[in-house]
């Protein structure tokens, strides 16, 4: 999204050393079970253009050649070109939020994946000081944008091999794979009490209801003002 030149779709597909093949290598011999979108070609040229990365990119290859990828039955959404089971594209999902035309001149950063209790995974553009193009998680349990230290291709290994029963653990319930698997790509469980609240602690008493997660997105943005925590959120 930072690129001077504006490139067409065409000039973003790198056919000679395309990053499909590794990012489909990676998916192959990934852990945790990784659902790939299937993709419309008109929308993922769109997609690629609007999001101006090139093909030989891991986010260029997944934002092309798929309309997203589902892990660990589809508790993380990783963002590509928009599908039947998770229409948001990357770009479609970042306009209005990080920027608020496509083909802007850069992003302070760039929401590259969700998860279903409501935590955000987005890359630095320079919101978050000097580590450019390092992950962020903004925490659905004290709606904290903290570091993950890793880059977009450390996140997707993160995504295929690590253990998110560990990282999400204490947020998971008895049946969370069926009533998971069963949630639309556009929706996030919305818990009560709030998980970063003092009562929301504990887990076990929470009730939970699906909701669009631009609803979300919007709720968490404005509790994060409301509670002090960055007075220059959009």
């Amino acid at each position: 999204m930072c690129q001077q030149k504006i490139r067409t779709a065409e000039e973003l597909i790198n056919k000679a050393q395309p990053g499909w093949s590794n990012v489909k290598k990676w998916i192959d011999s990934a852990k945790n079970k990784v659902e790939i979108l299937p993709v419309d070609t008109v929308k993922s040229k769109e997609a690629l253009y609007n999001t101006q990365v090139t093909t030989r990119s891991p986010m260029g290859a997944i934002v092309y050649m798929t309309g997203g990828l589902l892990i660990d039955h589809g508790w993380i959404r990783i963002l590509g070109s928009g599908s039947q089971k998770m229409t948001r594209s990357l770009p479609s999902w970042n306009k209005g939020k990080t920027f608020n035309e496509f083909i802007s001149e850069g992003t302070e950063f760039l929401l590259i994946a969700d998860d279903v209790i409501g935590g955000f995974f987005l890359m630095n553009g320079g919101k978050f000081g000097t580590d450019v193009g390092k992950i962020y998680y903004l925490s659905p349990d004290n709606l904290e944008f903290e570091s993950l230290d890793m880059t977009y291709t450390d996140f997707l290994f993160f995504c295929f091999h690590n253990d998110l029963d560990k990282f999400y653990e204490g947020y998971r319930w008895k049946d969370w794979k069926k009533e998971v698997s069963e949630l639309s790509g556009d929706k996030v469980f919305n818990f009560v009490p709030p998980l970063w609240s003092k009562q929301g602690k504990d887990f076990s008493k929470n009730s939970r209801l699906a909701v669009p997660i631009q609803e979300q997105y919007e709720l968490n943005m404005s509790m994060r003002k409301q509670l002090g925590l960055d007075k220059n959120d959009h």
